[in-house]
Formats: structure tokens, C-alpha cells, sequence
């Protein structure tokens, strides 16, 4: 293998960092014994940036490339997400009923009523009770992780410092 980049991020297999990388696990430096390294990472993954600076931290996420709305550094989403309110499509949970006397007519044009198979008209309709209907679901996370297979990503501390261009 050529030597790394300083600062270059691997994928490995095995499961141990190899000599001059380290797990990408959000570790705290010492910026004196690491300036090379921490001139190319700043404090932009934790630390003090005085006497202290982290590594980035992979564990449970994917990284994504940088862009004007999202910084380097950026740590965002959740492994498990409990839906509000807000996030459900637009829907309704009323029933409307009529006080006109069901028949056991066919349902076009006509509105669900109380008894197997009758039917009332659509007009005079009125609300029914809020405890007609009851509460569903039980607001429950779900897991919010696409499909993954776990490895780990390491950041070489040795290695050629790189030049700009």
C-alpha cells in the first residue's frame, strides 16, 4: 500500500486501525503532539481548537460530500424517527351519518350508516360523536437506517502532507 495522505479517510475490513491510522471514532487530540494533522482538520470536529482537536466520527453514519447548505462537519439525521402529527399526509377520521332511516338500497349516492348493508342519503348528514372512532398506532419509532453493512473507516495521523494542487 502507498503511503496516505495525511488526513486521508479508508474503509477497512479487518478490525483494527493499521499503523499511523486511527478508528475515525471521534477521538480528542492534543494539538501540540498532532499539528500537521490538525492544520488540515482544524476544530472542525470537536475540540477546544486551543489545546484540542477531534477526529471525525463515523460511527452509525454515511458520509456525504460537502455543499453550500451543508459545511464540512455536519452531523445530521437519526437512526430511529417517530412520526409527528405534521409528517402524515393530509387525511380525515370522521364519519358522517344521516337521520334519515337506512335502507338496504345499494350504496351510490348514499352515505355508510349503522347496520350491515344500509344505506341513507347523502343530505341532513351530522357529525358523529369523537369517540366514534378511536385512536390508532402507538407511536412507536421506526428505523430510519438504510440497508448497511458495517465496516470501519480509519483516518491516516502519518503519511505526505497534501499540497493544494
Amino acid at each position: 500500500m502507498s503511503e496516505p495522505f495525511l488526513g486521508e479517510v479508508r474503509l477497512f475490513a479487518n478490525n483494527y486501525a493499521p499503523r499511523g491510522w486511527m478508528f475515525c471514532e471521534g477521538q480528542i487530540l492534543n494539538i501540540n503532539q498532532n499539528q500537521a494533522l490538525y492544520s488540515l482538520l482544524g476544530a472542525v470536529y470537536g475540540g477546544d481548537g486551543v489545546t484540542t482537536f477531534a477526529l471525525p466520527d463515523y460511527r452509525g453514519r454515511t458520509p456525504i460530500h460537502v455543499s453550500s447548505t451543508i459545511p464540512l462537519g455536519t452531523a445530521q439525521g437519526e437512526a430511529n424517527h417517530t412520526l409527528t402529527i405534521n409528517e402524515m399526509p393530509q387525511h380525515t377520521h370522521q364519519v358522517a351519518g344521516s337521520s334519515v332511516e337506512p335502507t338496504l338500497s345499494t350504496a351510490a349516492n348514499n352515505v355508510w350508516a349503522a347496520a350491515t348493508n344500509a344505506y341513507g342519503p347523502a343530505a341532513n348528514l351530522q357529525q358523529m360523536n369523537a369517540n366514534t372512532l378511536s385512536t390508532a398506532g402507538g407511536s412507536q419509532p421506526h428505523n430510519n437506517m438504510q440497508p448497511y453493512l458495517v465496516m470501519n473507516y480509519a483516518i491516516a495521523i502519518q503519511g505526505i502532507f497534501p499540497s493544494r494542487n
